[in-house]
């Protein structure tokens, strides 16, 4: 009997868990960062940026597994008003892998380059472009709005920088940015005036910190890593959203831990990586001291979310499970 009811059931993990790796990876590349400026191994930065590969890669199997096999769930998905956008952290996290494996394998790299931005140009097209007609509801309008044109955009500059494209970086940069500038007074008018968040989705206020430090980084991508203005302005509102967050930490702590809550991470990850391109650029003064500290905190950040990831999948409770009937039925009827 057990037996049946196991074998009723299937693997049904939300396009969310994709962000797993935008923190773990984010944080690979700050301490590769690192091991260019003090006497540190490279070892933390490949180790992690292996970690979320191979996250990555388990994921997009049990991704692309769920499209084939249950098509009429992952059509759901991105026909939700909510979760559709974070369907794009598949190809967000396809491009970050791509500049991961940078240094190993140039040429693997362009290919899931390529890949990436096609998916990510054709989802954000008809996903973002979808919402026009008028008829998004107004309590869906989260943070996680941003992930499909303005993260994404980010990334896709953050990539063209690591690979040598750095004219087409700043197309994606400029597209990630008016994108961010569009969305954001929309959000924020909705967070302020709209009701207050659901519990489930509050968590998605971290995205919220994201925007401005992985614009940074972008920008850093693609103008050379000069520490210039224009990057301090970035990283000041960054900041100023940190603040923010520290200071929400008991509202949106009121639900238990779940793979939701690194949607804080790739803010966090960005905030080590600038913090350390700004304390180099400015070997005195405010930047160079809070790099540091910075530095320390967020790997504390991003160590604890794995760990307690950890925990959860040590309980059981990190992979979801659906009966397959429910998976199989069409989206009106589930």
């Amino acid at each position: 009997m057990h037996k049946d009811n196991h074998t009723q059931q299937a693997l049904n993990l939300p396009s969310g868990y994709f962000g797993m790796v935008l923190g773990t990876m984010g944080m690979g590349f700050a301490w590769r960062y690192a091991g260019t400026l003090w006497p540190v191994t490279r070892w933390p930065g490949d180790i992690l940026v292996a970690l979320a590969v191979c996250i990555w890669c388990l994921l997009t199997v049990a991704f692309i597994t769920r499209a084939v096999r249950f098509p009429h769930s992952v059509l759901a998905e991105m026909r939700h008003p909510v979760m559709s956008s974070f369907v794009s952290l598949f190809p967000a996290t396809t491009m970050l892998v791509a500049i991961g494996v940078v240094p190993w394998f140039r040429p693997l790299s362009l290919v899931l380059f390529s890949i990436g931005v096609v998916i990510q140009l054709s989802y954000s097209a008809w996903q973002s472009a979808g919402l026009w007609r008028g008829q998004h509801p107004q309590e869906a309008t989260t943070p996680g709005l941003y992930l499909p044109t303005v993260a994404n955009n980010f990334i896709s500059a953050m990539a063209c920088g690591a690979l040598g494209f750095h004219d087409a970086g700043l197309v994606f940069l400029g597209a990630g940015i008016f994108s961010w500038l569009s969305l954001e007074p929309v959000i924020l008018q909705r967070l302020r005036s709209a009701g207050e968040l659901p519990s489930p989705l509050r968590t998605s206020l971290g995205i919220q910190l994201a925007p401005a430090l992985v614009a940074c980084s972008a920008w850093f991508s693609v103008n050379g890593g000069e520490a210039d203005t224009f990057a301090k302005m970035l990283f000041g509102y960054g900041l100023l959203q940190l603040l923010f967050m520290l200071r929400l930490m008991p509202w949106y702590l009121s639900q238990p831990f779940n793979a939701s809550f690194w949607s804080f991470s790739f803010g966090v990850s960005a905030l080590a990586t600038t913090g350390l391109h700004l304390g180099q650029g400015s070997p005195a003064g405010f930047f160079h001291a809070i790099a540091i500290p910075l530095f320390i905190f967020t790997n504390g950040i991003i160590a604890m979310l794995l760990i307690r990831t950890f925990i959860l999948l040590m309980q059981g409770k990190l992979l979801v499970r659906t009966d397959k009937a429910r998976l199989m039925l069409p989206e009106e009827k589930q």
